[in-house]
C-alpha cells in the first residue's frame, strides 16, 4: 500500500490507478473544484503525505500548479503523454497499470529551497531548447527523470526543484 494519498482529477482516474496499486485516493472533478476539496487536500498532507498525478495535459497541469500552491510539500508523479492517450484522448484512465506504477515509482518532492543547479546554458547544451528536436528531447528526458513534460521554462523549473543531480540528469541524457 502507498503511504501518501494520491489526488487524481476523476472516477475514471481512480478506478485505473486502484488497478495498479493499493492507495487511497482523491479526486479532484476537474479544475473548478470546490474548497472542501483542497481542505481534505490539505488535511492529508499533514497526516500522510499527498501525490499530486493529475493528467499530462494543460487542465492536469493547472490543477497541479493550483494543489501545489496552496498545500506546500507535496509529492508530483508524472505520467508520459504518450502512455496516456486513447482515441485522441489523454487522461491517466488511458493508462495500463505497468505504466501507472511506474510513474509512481518515480515520485519527486518538490523543494521549497530554490536551487540553481541547472540553467539555460545546460538546456542549449544539450539540444533541450533552440532546435527542431527540442520539445521531443525534453518529453524524453522528462519521462526517464519522471518530472514529466514541460516548456523550456518549466522544464528548468522542474530540473532546479525537484530534487534532479547533475549525475542523474547526465545519465538520463546518455539514454537519448
Amino acid at each position: 500500500m502507498i503511504k501518501e494519498i494520491i489526488v487524481v482529477e476523476g472516477r475514471d482516474d481512480v478506478t485505473a490507478v486502484k488497478r495498479a496499486v493499493d492507495a487511497e485516493l482523491i479526486t479532484t472533478g476537474g479544475f473548478g473544484f470546490p474548497k472542501g476539496v483542497m481542505e481534505r487536500i490539505k488535511s492529508a498532507q499533514e497526516r500522510r503525505g499527498v501525490i499530486i498525478f493529475t493528467d499530462p495535459d494543460f487542465a492536469g497541469e493547472k490543477i497541479r500548479k493550483k494543489i501545489a500552491a496552496e498545500v506546500p510539500g507535496c509529492k508530483h508523479a508524472f505520467l508520459p503523454r504518450e502512455e496516456a492517450k486513447k482515441n485522441g484522448d489523454i487522461g491517466i484512465e488511458n493508462a495500463t497499470p505497468e505504466s501507472i506504477r511506474k510513474a509512481l515509482e518515480k515520485v519527486r518532492t518538490e523543494s521549497t529551497d530554490k536551487r540553481d543547479e541547472f540553467g539555460q546554458v545546460d538546456l542549449i547544451r544539450n539540444g533541450l531548447i533552440g532546435n527542431d528536436d527540442a520539445s521531443h528531447r525534453r518529453d524524453k528526458l522528462g519521462m526517464i527523470l519522471g518530472i514529466g513534460y514541460g516548456n523550456a521554462k518549466q522544464f528548468l523549473n522542474r530540473l532546479n526543484n525537484y530534487g534532479v543531480s547533475r549525475e542523474e540528469f547526465e545519465k538520463a541524457l546518455e539514454t537519448l
